[in-house]
This record gives C-alpha cells, sequence and structure tokens, in this order.
C-alpha cells in the first residue's frame, strides 16, 4: 500500500471585521473545490479556520511538495480570494505574495506543514492551527511534547520513546538547518530555539528517521520584506505507540506562553488554546489563538475531528492568559510588550521613523 500523505496549507485571504475572522463563503467555496478532488488527486480532506486564516487539510499518495496538490491549494485560496475582493473583506489575498503559481506554495506567502509516511495499525493525527502569531510559536511546545520528561512520561518508561528524538531546527535568516539528537544535545538545542523569531523547529524525528512532527516556517516579512500579515503558522504532530500520547501532545498548552504576533504583528501576547467556537481575534486583535483537531488516519481517510481544546480542562489556562493579556496590555507601546526593535524592522513603524529621521542633531563632543 503506497504511504500516505497529510499536506496542511493555510492563507489569509481576507476577513470580517478586520482581521477577527473568515466569512462562511469562503469556506463553503474551499470545502466546494476540495470535495470535487477527493476520490481523483485527494484521498480526503476537511477545511476550516482559525481566527481569520482559511486552513485546508488534504491526504493523499503524491508525498510532500507535490506540485498538483499545491497547484489546488493554490487554486483554491485564488478563487476564495476572487470572492473576499467582491464582499470588500478586509486584507483580501493578503498572503498571497506572487501573481502566479510557479510550482509550489512555499516562498509565495501560504504556510505549509506536511508529513509521508506508512500508516500504522491505528494512527492518530493532531493538527495545530494558530492565528496572529509567528512560526517560532511551536518551539516551546515541540520542546516540551518531544524532550521534556515532566510532560511526557513516555520518554521515561515507554522503551519505544527511551531513546528520544531528533529535532530539525531552520534559521529563517541565513537559510540554513541543523539536527539536533535529543535528550544529549538538549542545551544545544536551546541555544537556538529560545529565539523564536530566528530559529525555528521545522521537524521533528524519531531516532530511526520516521517523522513525528512537521511545521510551516515562512516569514511574511522575510518574503515580502516589510510587513503584509503575521504568519499564523500550522503543525502536525503524530501520536501514540512510539510517539508521545495524545494527551501527553496537548498537555504544554495548559502553560500560558507567551509569543509575538498579536497587533499589528508588532506585540507579545499569550497564546491562547480555544475550541473552533472562540478562535476568533477581537482584543486587541487577538490575543493569539491555537485551536487543535484530531483525527484518525485509516488508509488516508481522516476520521473526525475531534476538538482538542474544546474541553473544560482548559478554562484555567484560558483564563490566564486573559490575565497576561491584562497585565502586558497595560504596558502599551513600551517593550517587552511592543516587539523589540530588531524585529519592528519589517512592521510599519521605520515608515514613522523615516519622517522623523531629519529631526535628529547630533550630540555636542565631549
Amino acid at each position: 500500500m503506497p504511504k500516505t500523505t497529510i499536506s496542511v496549507i493555510k492563507a489569509d485571504v481576507g476577513s470580517y471585521p478586520g482581521h477577527s475572522r473568515i466569512h462562511p463563503k469562503l469556506l463553503e467555496k474551499a470545502q466546494k473545490l476540495l470535495k470535487e478532488q477527493e476520490g481523483k488527486l485527494l484521498i480526503d480532506s476537511f477545511v476550516t479556520h482559525c481566527g481569520d486564516d482559511l486552513e485546508l487539510i488534504m491526504t493523499h499518495t503524491h508525498g510532500v511538495d507535490n506540485t498538483k496538490v499545491h497547484k489546488l491549494a493554490w487554486d483554491v485560496f485564488m478563487e476564495c480570494t476572487k470572492i473576499a475582493k467582491g464582499l470588500k473583506l478586509y486584507g483580501a489575498g493578503q498572503d498571497m505574495l506572487a501573481d502566479a503559481f510557479s510550482g509550489n506554495v512555499k516562498g509565495m506567502g501560504p504556510g505549509v506543514a506536511e508529513m509521508e509516511f506508512e500508516e500504522r495499525g491505528s494512527d492518530p493525527i493532531l493538527v495545530f492551527m494558530a492565528d496572529k502569531t509567528e512560526p517560532g510559536a511551536w518551539n516551546f511546545f515541540l520542546y516540551k511534547i518531544f524532550a521534556d520528561p515532566f510532560n511526557t512520561a513516555g520518554l521515561v518508561i515507554d522503551p519505544s520513546m527511551h531513546k528520544g528524538f531528533v529535532f530539525e531546527v531552520h534559521d529563517l535568516v541565513e537559510k540554513r538547518k541543523i539536527l539536533f539528537n535529543c535528550p544529549e544535545e538538549i542545551y544545544s538545542l536551546l541555544v537556538y530555539i529560545g529565539a523564536p523569531s530566528r530559529y525555528v523547529i521545522k521537524h521533528v524525528f524519531k531516532r530511526d528517521g520516521e517523522i513525528a512532527a512537521s511545521t510551516s516556517t515562512q516569514r511574511l516579512s522575510l518574503l515580502a520584506g516589510k510587513y503584509v500579515g503575521k504568519d499564523d503558522p500550522v503543525m502536525i504532530v503524530r501520536s501514540q505507540s512510539g510517539f508521545p500520547a495524545v494527551g501527553e501532545v496537548i498537555e504544554p498548552f495548559c502553560i500560558p506562553v507567551l509569543v509575538a504576533g498579536w497587533m499589528r504583528g508588532s506585540h507579545h501576547g499569550p497564546f491562547m488554546p480555544v475550541g473552533l467556537s472562540e478562535a476568533n481575534c477581537t482584543r486587541f486583535d487577538g490575543p493569539p489563538r491555537v485551536i487543535c483537531f484530531g483525527f484518525q488516519l485509516c488508509n488516508g481517510e481522516l476520521i473526525g475531528p475531534a476538538d482538542m481544546f474544546d474541553d473544560p480542562a482548559f478554562d484555567r489556562v484560558r483564563n490566564r492568559c486573559n490575565e497576561l493579556a491584562d497585565i502586558i496590555r497595560a504596558q502599551g507601546p513600551f517593550e517587552p510588550h511592543r516587539l523589540s526593535l530588531g524585529e519592528m524592522e519589517y512592521t510599519t513603524l521605520p515608515g514613522v521613523e523615516k519622517e522623523l529621521k531629519k529631526r535628529w542633531e547630533p550630540l555636542p563632543q565631549e
């Protein structure tokens, strides 16, 4: 039997009001276009949203980076952009950084997380989708899931996980990658992933090379050379039977972590895990949100989804995120609520600085 590929491709193609949520007509159009390809290019598909991002979840047998699958996603986003422009939705097509498809959506604006593998007897898959943050937001959680025994009991008591995992880290500025074998290289791993605006975990593997997790890593500002919206990443994690259990994968999200993004992509804010019904960013265009859909794969068919954060067990972290939002919002335009100057380089701030440049005067020599 051929290997199964799961592709999660997202884009912000327009929202209402402002950057709040997806219009139902965009979801309907995307669902229709993907359904037409089931039994042809695709095995199965599911369409959803997180905040103002349109999320396409597709299964097929064509491997990662497949031109036809990526072209399908591109066409869906372009058709939805037409509807968004017709409705005068905000930011219509903002993630589409090119006028025409060129073989792969990577580097063209949409975010992509994909993995290919042989299905096990039972294969639980968790798909995480975020809004109002950057791809490095996954770093903390992937570390907790695959390297922290205080989170993942299986690292201690499951023989199939006891050897640890391999982390593939990408440098988004220098365009390079490095592999870290954990647990023995945990400290070296943390040197880099603790700076999530530049270094992001792209993949996690078992020691034998089997894929365990995959994330989207594009930075829209680095692609466009200016602020055109936040990256709003996606992530796929396999679980159970040699991988962390489902409960171990979602447990780190009980910690209220501060991530970059939020209003105008220029502020730090708490990363709030929510169910789909609460995945609409309103307060200060946020706070940043994350949803998680769980599926069982059956010969490529997506059995589900289960809305994993639609659970009162996560009420406490949501309350703590709201408290953190109160605290950090009170700092207004001051760092660390506002991002550091290095990260503000690709926002709208340089336009303000340009207007003031001629007003600066040199200090007298001492």
